[in-house]
């Protein structure tokens, strides 16, 4: 009887050991498949989003890696059409690619990795060259909710004056961290800020959260611009005849918005299809 002591507690040590590694290996699948999600959610909004008209040739879609806060994800530098799982890499906050093998890298990845770096609720990031938002950057008429559907900017729009933050002299484009972070000052707490003579950058909670309030910013813009051609409504206070949504009531249609995309965000605003599995030959 004393020789099976040991016995059985080495048997019980052998039980516990292959348990735990049946453990581990449960969660590292769970990771991959967490993982996975969140590369076809990322191709996905890149599919989106240029099927929709939000970005074109350019533009770009990212998201705050799942398991680890002080990374991102971000394609190559390429047509956002044409992104496929393969094409997306990790960056840390900084900017700098994990693996870069070689690959091309967006000069403006700055924009996500400053406004990551400076907003950790921000969990992904849309920049893009949405040509209906193109005349709010550049004049004096505010972006403001002309729609329930668009009351998220009812917390307000800002515009980033890069000569402010940098010279006269630059390309218009966040090149650097310098001027990642002062884009990300200026996006303070709102979803959506405009960039003078380029474009706009949206943020959002979620992957399909911020896919949402990109297409929905681009329809506000046509919107209000067709309201301003038709001469009614008054866009630079929140009163007159027929105003945009005044804060209470966009605090309101978000709130409602935001209770319809947990039950059901991927057909909020388009259907929310198979991210694809290869790679096309034309990719550059």
């Amino acid at each position: 009887m004393r020789k099976s002591v040991p016995l059985l507690g080495a048997f019980l040590l052998a039980g516990a050991a292959a348990a735990l590694e049946c453990a581990e290996a449960a969660r590292s699948r769970t990771k991959e498949a967490t993982d996975q999600t969140q590369l076809d959610d990322l191709v996905v909004a890149n599919r989106i989003l240029s099927d929709q008209g939000v970005v074109d040739g350019f533009g770009h879609v990212s998201a705050r890696h799942e398991a680890d806060a002080t990374r991102f994800l971000l394609a190559r530098s390429m047509a956002p059409g044409l992104v496929t799982a393969d094409d997306i890499m990790e960056f840390d906050l900084d900017g700098s690619a994990l693996d870069p093998r070689g690959r091309t890298l967006y000069v403006e990845r700055f924009i996500h990795s400053e406004i990551y770096k400076a907003h950790p609720e921000i969990k992904a990031i849309v920049h893009s060259h949405s040509p209906s938002i193109i005349p709010f950057g550049t004049t004096s008429v505010p972006l403001r909710p002309i729609y329930h559907m668009s009351s998220f900017l009812g917390a307000g729009v800002p515009i980033f004056e890069i000569r402010e933050a940098g010279s006269l002299a630059t390309d218009m484009l966040i090149r650097d961290p310098e001027l990642g972070a002062a884009l990300a000052r200026r996006l303070g707490k709102s979803a959506v800020v405009l960039m003078r003579g380029h474009g706009d950058v949206v943020v959002g909670e979620s992957i399909k959260q911020v896919v949402f309030r990109a297409i929905y910013t681009e329809i506000n813009a046509k919107l209000q611009a067709e309201a301003l051609r038709l001469g009614e409504g008054d866009f630079d206070q929140q009163c007159g005849p027929r105003p945009p949504l005044g804060s209470v009531e966009a605090a309101g249609a978000r709130t409602t918005l935001s209770n319809s995309r947990r039950r059901n965000v991927s057909t909020t605003a388009v259907k929310w299809p198979a991210a694809p599995r290869s790679s096309p030959s034309s990719q550059f």
